[in-house]
């Protein structure tokens, strides 16, 4: 009897659950259920509640009859007409699809249903050799179409190109990874280019002394020197203004993504593709049990877009959680491309624990071990930036995975704000002024001997004395403490040298290298009689940044060995350390910022349970993001207690994903505010607070 009930079910095309793109007969009653649909074109109005997807699609609104559904291919979302070209497919569950669409499922060896997930006995094939006519989107398909991008003087035409067959972007995978589309050629500006240091200006080096003076007859052990580096902002918002990114995003597809979570990742990822440019480049590869490349390395065009965002709609669902594969196939897109962009990274997310044996390098099997193995050499200097989703993902390897990269690691809490956690992410990689950045100090006085250097996770080579930094985004600030002894000194001198500091980079969009040896000296005085030295409030201010940093890292390991109570101890104690600062007593936002952040990682240690389902994924977001001094997602995003390193490239493309929700282009919005300057309360949107502490106090 089961049986017979569910082949009627499947007969009469039950519990279906697809997308169909908004008409304009239906807008009033889809409003008001938002939550039954989503789709990628932005608009300026509320955001909607979540919506309640499958794998494959997103489930379809109970005011839209089951006929109407039989009309829309579920894998493209476009109508079905006989007598438009398109040879249509109809299962023996009665779900009918483009031939096009259904045998890109079939090639990857899925025989189940999209819509109902019943298992077919007889799959579409399609010959090899055969050329498909490609399916071009109609304007109104909200799902799958781009929002034109606003015109620049500096940004070139698209150029007039047709969609590639669905079978060209779905193809067998190659044995060789270097089908990767030829880079554009970029046209700079020649006013701009003509400016020192590059088309924005040079990298600013400031430095510090922690007092101003001391006594010639005394000495100072750890005096400590600040180094304030600040790249340059950007010139001009147009693309070609700015490096272009080879972006590779490694995205988790196993059974525990189902649902909410599926359909949330297209949304964040169709945020993504369409706030590339035309001359960056974006690779999609999926993993669950295996590991696929779903989408190869292809210029963000008009064009390229839409095959991209058909790539990322056609993912589905299913299997155990393969890490490792995902995260080498990744690697080799980058490793086997023919060309190569100047800005180059690997934006990783999953939501569970790796699954799967990995093979160590000693040819030995081993479970869930040492995940630094895992990138080839050739791509240790491309950063992995880690997305850890939920409370079941494995927060300590992919925090090892974005370290030993180069990459941060970020704690994404609620399913919701997962595309504004890749939006702040794009916002500095899509910003990148400054790179292969190499900071040289040396000691001027003989008697100087540099004692350490706080630098986080970037390295210092105490033989050349310099500190390899790397890339910095537009406006991205670096700050160094290097603590010397300054010794007794004899003689008449008034000013005592102290140190040296250079600065070599690259300049990513002309390529040049720039070179600022002199690029500042430490000079303190030294008087025979003590006067009144002044104290410096920058120093002040990283020195109680580290001190947090440093508790946190300390609780962290209290509480892997089980000492909760000591961690909170730990915390609680420096907490009120910082409080009775000079920074703290005045209310300084930095320290301000730091006492919440140590209270809130308190609270996270409150019990075991809650250590292990978010306590510890949140401190490791914190201290990556302390520890290379770059923005990292915490939490809902929205919490006021955890400080931040973010620029303005990147508050200002978490506001616009904060401001966008799906289904209409944001031009049309646009120009309905500006014929009503009153609008009515429910459309206008609310903004979180997108936090930024810079490095010292803006002048008001």
């Amino acid at each position: 009897m089961g049986s017979k009930w569910r082949k009627a079910k499947l007969a009469l095309g039950l519990n279906l659950c697809l997308h169909v793109p908004k008409t304009l007969d239906e807008s009033s009653s889809l409003s008001r259920r938002s939550n039954d649909a989503v789709s990628l074109s932005p608009v300026t109005v509320p955001r909607p509640t979540t919506p309640t997807p499958s794998s494959s699609g997103l489930r379809l609104p109970r005011s839209i009859s089951i006929s109407s559904s039989k009309k829309t291919c579920a894998i493209c979302l476009t109508a079905m007409k006989a007598g438009q070209g398109h040879a249509i497919f109809t299962a023996e569950c009665s779900h009918s699809f483009h031939f096009h669409c259904i045998t890109t499922n079939v090639q990857h060896g899925n025989q189940f249903c999209p819509v109902c997930r019943a298992k077919w006995n007889e799959v579409p094939l399609q010959i090899p050799n055969a050329k498909s006519k490609p399916i071009v989107r109609p304007r109104d398909d909200a799902w799958m179409t781009i929002p034109p991008r606003r015109s620049s003087q500096n940004q070139p035409s698209p150029r007039p190109e047709r969609l590639r067959p669905v079978s060209m972007i779905f193809n067998n995978e190659p044995a060789v990874f270097n089908d990767d589309e030829a880079l554009e050629p970029q046209h700079h500006n020649p006013a701009e280019s003509t400016k020192p240091g590059g088309v924005s200006g040079k990298l600013e080096v400031k430095t510090y002394p922690e007092i101003s003076e001391v006594v010639r007859s005394v000495s100072f052990k750890d005096f400590s020197v600040l180094i304030n580096l600040k790249a340059p902002p950007v010139s001009s918002s147009s693309s070609s203004s700015r490096a272009p990114v080879d972006l590779v995003t490694v995205l988790d597809v196993s059974g525990s993504m189902a649902g909410t979570k599926l359909a949330l990742l297209k949304r964040a990822m169709g945020f993504v593709i369409q706030n590339l440019g035309p001359f960056d480049r974006l690779s999609v590869i999926s993993f669950s049990s295996t590991s696929r490349r779903s989408f190869p390395l292809r210029l963000m065009t008009e064009t390229g877009k839409q095959e991209a965002l058909q790539a990322v709609n056609s993912l589905v669902s299913n299997g155990g959680t393969n890490i490792a594969e995902g995260l080498m196939k990744g690697a080799k897109v980058l490793i086997d491309r023919r060309f190569k962009n100047s800005v180059s990274s690997i934006v990783l997310l999953s939501d569970g624990q790796d699954t799967y044996t990995m093979t160590s390098p000693t040819g030995s099997n081993t479970k869930g071990t040492d995940y630094k193995t895992l990138l080839p050499k050739e791509v240790n200097r491309i950063p992995v930036h880690a997305f850890g989703f939920g409370a079941d993902h494995d927060a300590s390897l992919m925090h090892s995975v974005a370290e030993n990269s180069g990459g941060t690691f970020s704690f994404i809490e609620s399913e919701t704000v997962i595309q504004d956690a890749f939006a702040q992410c794009i916002g500095g990689l899509l910003s990148v002024m400054v790179q292969e950045l190499r900071v040289k100090i040396e000691c001027v006085h003989p008697m100087l001997k540099i004692g350490s250097v706080k630098a986080g996770s970037y390295r210092f080579d105490s033989r050349t004395g310099s500190i390899e930094v790397g890339d910095l985004y537009a406006e991205e600030e670096r700050n160094f403490l290097v603590n010397l002894d300054v010794p007794v000194v004899d003689g008449v001198l008034d000013t005592m040298s102290l140190l040296k500091v250079g600065c070599v980079y690259r300049e990513p969009v002309t390529k040049e290298t720039v070179d600022l040896s002199n690029s500042g000296e430490v000079k303190i005085l030294r008087p025979v009689l003590e006067g009144r030295p002044v104290v410096s409030v920058e120093v002040d201010r990283q020195k109680i940044r580290l001190r947090a940093a440093e508790a946190i890292s300390e609780a962290r390991v209290l509480a892997e060995r089980g000492d909760l109570t000591g961690a909170v101890s730990v915390l609680e104690t420096c907490r009120e350390v910082l409080s009775e600062t000079v920074s703290g007593r005045a209310g300084d936002a930095l320290c301000v910022s730091l006492c919440a952040e140590l209270k809130e990682t308190q609270e996270r240690m409150a019990s075991r349970q809650v250590y292990e389902s978010s306590g510890r994924a949140y401190v490791l977001a914190g201290l990556s993001s302390h520890s290379w001094q770059r923005a990292t997602a915490r939490g809902d995003m929205s919490d006021t207690t955890t400080m931040s390193y973010q620029t303005q490239s990147m508050v200002d493309m978490v506001n616009l994903s904060q401001t966008m929700t799906f289904g209409c282009p944001r031009a049309s919005s646009n120009a309905n505010s500006s014929s009503n300057p009153n609008p009515s309360p429910s459309a206008r949107r609310k903004l979180r607070q997108a936090l930024t502490f810079p490095a010292r106090p803006r002048a008001r």
